[in-house]
């Protein structure tokens, strides 16, 4: 469970880094998983955006109790999870994510996340570690973006300079079982990974089900086939659905 401090500063800063490990032996198994996943879609070698749409092995993370009640600590008692990826930033070769607010990519109305994101790898400066603006989500409301198709890029919605001053960012430094949770508000990035080392890390999206994901609403962010936003299939974790209107039938 987060400490009463570890919640305050999530909802101050918009993330915390709570005082727990994923066990080694699951970590383990986690590894093994992506490879098998690299192993059949080599594309994914560097970014694989719906991990569940090829592999629903990766729930056994999701699912796991502690995870879920930090999840619900910042969340509440009814949660959904819609999405798990995995940023995996080969040695030398990993990608840049451009500074941006998840919401920008999202159809969830009203707009509501808590992203936990697991270091398999040990994440550092020097191989591309997440950083954040502390407090850039309390504004409640989506900043300026623009598209970016740039090669190199993990994404391609990126914050206008002007929204933000990178001079207040802080480097979330992460051993391998660590974690950290996010809101889907604040802004964050992370530099592509220069180092003889592999940065794997993996996001788990949860959101409370008082919020709809919505599979017909059109988004900005551009996929194919079982990577489209309207193909995510939505799990319920806990409670049950407040908002009844979301829909948890399979989509693939």
């Amino acid at each position: 469970m987060l400490t009463t401090a570890e919640v305050e500063q999530y909802h101050r800063d918009g993330y915390v880094v709570p005082d727990f490990r994923v066990p080694d032996e699951l970590l383990g198994e986690i590894a093994e998983a992506h490879s098998r996943l690299i192993a059949r879609h080599p594309e994914f070698s560097d970014y694989c955006s719906a991990l569940l749409a090829y592999d629903t092995w990766f729930l056994n993370v999701a699912r796991m109790p502690e995870i879920l009640d930090m999840v619900e600590q910042v969340l509440g008692e009814d949660i959904a999870l819609w999405n798990m990826s995995f940023f995996a930033k080969p040695a030398r070769v990993g990608t840049k994510t451009p500074w941006h607010q998840d919401g920008e990519y999202w159809p969830i109305r009203p707009l509501a996340t808590c992203t936990v994101w697991i270091a398999i790898d040990a994440s550092t400066r020097e191989n591309g570690c997440l950083r954040v603006i502390p407090g850039s989500h309390q504004p409640r409301q989506l900043a300026r973006h623009q598209q970016n198709d740039a090669p190199g890029l993990a994404l391609n919605l990126e914050l206008e300079r002007d929204q933000f001053d990178e001079a207040s960012a802080v480097d979330i430094v992460l051993e391998p079982g660590q974690l950290s949770l996010h809101d889907v508000y604040l802004y964050h990035g992370s530099e592509a990974n220069r180092s003889e080392h592999p940065r794997r890390g993996m996001t788990l999206r949860y959101m409370p089900t008082t919020s709809v994901y919505c599979h017909d609403e059109p988004t900005r962010f551009q996929r194919e086939g079982r990577l489209v936003m309207s193909n995510r299939t939505i799990y319920l974790m806990r409670g049950c659905d407040r908002s009844g209107e979301n829909c948890f039938r399979m989509r693939w």
